[in-house]
């Protein structure tokens, strides 16, 4: 059976309905997870004049999101008493990401909406 699920969040409703269920079957068959959030890439333009954020301020505040929506993983995971941790990754697409941290994981299954705000 599972053993190590991935959850991939971007903080949605559908994203929050995947969650749910990751940690229900992660309590039912004593698994343990792995909250993920893809960062955006900085919206670089070589064709405006001006930046409209500053690529650090813009990197602190899409990290600041993400902590805040795998926190909430967490916190919902060591309720129930299922094991969790999270981790980020910056990627030109959320799948890459996924897979990424799925197979460096060694994760046996993923599980998360279909579509979201941003995954």
């Amino acid at each position: 059976m599972f053993k190590h699920i991935l959850v991939p969040t971007d903080g949605s409703v559908l994203s929050q309905k995947a969650i749910d269920g990751a940690i229900e079957l992660a309590q039912s068959v004593g698994a343990r997870i792995t909250a993920y959030a893809c960062l955006p890439l900085y919206p670089y333009s070589s064709f405006a004049d001006v930046a409209v954020e500053l690529p650090g301020d813009f990197h602190e505040r899409a990290e600041q999101d993400a902590r805040e929506h795998l926190g909430a993983v967490e916190k919902a995971a060591a309720a129930v008493g299922v094991s969790c941790n999270s981790v980020t990754s910056v990627e030109s697409a959320p799948y890459i990401g996924i897979i990424n941290i799925a197979e460096r994981d060694g994760c046996d299954v993923i599980f998360m909406a279909s579509q979201g705000e941003g995954v």
